[in-house]
């Protein structure tokens, strides 16, 4: 029989530069490939394992709702779809949620949520989403136009209209544009991922908060790679001393199963009526049923750890010699490595057990929120002796 990796590269479109490493199993922090190797994982597949591989009480919580009901419409009610809704009010003071399957349609639907809000209002001509040059909001074609990068943009015109990038920090040109009249709304990351684990400054993403409020704009936080305690907040927002008019979930929210959510404040949470919008899995019944329980273990306790590491994880990191430029939030950081480029970099680590990320020219950990302090030490042992 031929091996996982001959079937992938011939059977799966090759949109992926994968690397060379196939795991077959995972508890905790720690991934094991098919050859036993064991990996300490500070990926999280991208932030989405938020309590690492195979938690226990997750694992229960799905399989106990998969025996129970796997799939049901949204033309029917469902407990756990109803019981998250509820809770994700709760933690964030939002209104109302709408469920997706993704971070890219829950950005596309606070783009519709946002551009209706301004067209029931204020009617056509007033379209236009300001988002930040090296953001990054996801792969349709909404949010391909909507990411403020060139090198994604690439071979797929033409694009979605009235879209509009802005300098992070440059407040002068959001109220500019802003005063022209024709901006329903402006999206952005409070640490841009993708663009190198880089966070806005509080006084800027304040300053556009004012400037919403003003011009009666609805700001739009994407919190699919921040939120979720990734920061050590539930939404990295509570850092910023802001509240968005619409914010986005994804990745860790559903603790492994796909899910998105668009939650939105009672300004703007009545305005996709009936038909509007929709999606034939979101609020899967199990992927619901993870996420309430990814939602149970995030106590105020659990948060404050999380913070606490991520601030351990960076100090020890700025520490090292042949590192600079150690950025972050919370358990989502950044760093340059001196000696070699970041992919490089990663694919070192592959081979002496420890599974990284990429963000532009940084190196990018995104690890389980569950980590301990000794899998952190670990994990900066094999850092330093790459250096």
């Amino acid at each position: 029989m031929k091996s996982i990796k001959d079937i992938d590269k011939k059977h799966v479109m090759n949109t992926y530069n994968r690397y060379d490493l196939e795991l077959v199993e995972g508890m905790g922090v720690n991934a094991y490939d098919i050859d036993g190797k064991e990996y300490i994982d500070l990926s999280a597949g991208i932030g989405v394992n938020c309590l690492g591989f195979c938690e226990m009480g997750w694992v229960a919580s799905v399989t106990q709702q998969l025996c129970k009901l796997n799939h049901v419409s949204n033309l029917f009610y469902s407990q756990p779809d109803a019981l998250l809704a509820k809770s994700l009010c709760e933690r964030t003071g939002c209104d109302k949620v709408f469920f997706a399957n993704s971070g890219a349609e829950a950005n596309e639907g606070a783009i519709k949520l946002a551009r209706k809000y301004s067209f029931d209002k204020y009617g056509e001509g007033r379209a236009k989403i300001i988002t930040l040059v090296n953001s990054f909001h996801g792969r349709t074609m909404a949010t391909l136009t909507a990411t403020g990068q060139d090198v994604f943009h690439n071979y797929f015109f033409p694009f979605l209209g009235d879209f509009q990038y802005v300098e992070a920090g440059n407040t002068d040109a959001v109220k500019e544009l802003i005063c022209k009249g024709d901006v329903c709304a402006i999206m952005l990351e409070l640490v841009q991922g993708e663009g190198g684990v880089v966070p806005l400054d509080k006084s800027f993403v304040k300053n556009v908060r004012e400037v919403c409020e003003d011009n009666d704009v609805l700001m739009i936080i994407d919190e699919v790679q921040t939120g979720v305690g990734r920061t050590g907040k539930f939404l990295a927002q509570e850092h910023y001393g802001v509240k968005a008019d619409i914010t986005t979930l994804a990745k860790g929210l559903g603790g492994g199963l796909p899910i998105g959510a668009v939650l939105a404040s009672e300004k703007c949470s009545a305005t996709l009526g009936f038909g509007a919008h929709g999606s034939t899995f979101g609020g899967n019944p199990i992927v619901c049923a993870g996420a309430n329980y990814v939602l149970a273990r995030l106590d105020k306790d659990f948060l404050y750890e999380a913070e606490q590491k991520g601030e351990y994880f960076q100090e020890k990191l700025a520490e090292i010699d042949g590192i600079d430029d150690v950025s972050g939030l919370g358990l989502m950081i950044g760093f340059k490595v001196n000696s070699m480029t970041s992919a490089d970099f990663v694919k070192e680590g592959i081979k002496r057990g420890l599974i990284m990320l990429t963000a532009k020219q940084k190196v990018r950990l995104l690890p389980p929120l569950t980590i301990t302090y000794d899998e952190i030490d670990k994990a900066l042992a094999i850092i330093k002796s790459m250096v």
